[in-house]
């Protein structure tokens, strides 16, 4: 099995603020995934690039938060983005940390109150 993970989505409350907190802490532009009876907005996905892409989605009965689920960003260097989370409306839930080998995480909370996780090897 190469990379388990296909697809990951976010959901939200508030689309405009989830999109725009996304856009201006990832730099990315997301795109309308339209949906029947939900809102998507995915991320920028490549079929040559490596990891899993995936959206924003908002849809009646499926609130935000508090899910078991942890999504993690790759990164050049997380504390990059970890600096844009508190400028664009979020929280660090835990600030960058070594994970030994394997390189270097935040914890951050998005204008949702969905954590995410950010991975970098420096």
């Amino acid at each position: 099995m190469g990379n388990p993970v296909g697809w990951f989505e976010i959901y939200v409350q508030d689309m405009p603020r989830a999109k725009a907190f996304y856009e201006s802490v990832f730099n990315v532009q997301l795109s309308d995934l339209g949906g029947q009876d939900m809102e998507m907005w995915a991320f920028p996905m490549g079929d040559q690039t490596y990891g899993a892409s995936g959206s924003l989605v908002k849809m009646a009965g499926f609130p935000s938060g508090g899910n078991s689920v942890l999504v993690y960003f790759s990164c050049a260097d997380c504390a990059i983005e970890a600096a844009g989370v508190v400028r664009s409306g979020g929280k660090i839930q835990k600030d960058k940390m070594s994970i030994g080998q394997y390189g270097f995480i935040v914890l951050v909370v998005d204008t949702e109150g969905n954590m995410i996780g950010l991975h970098s090897m420096q």
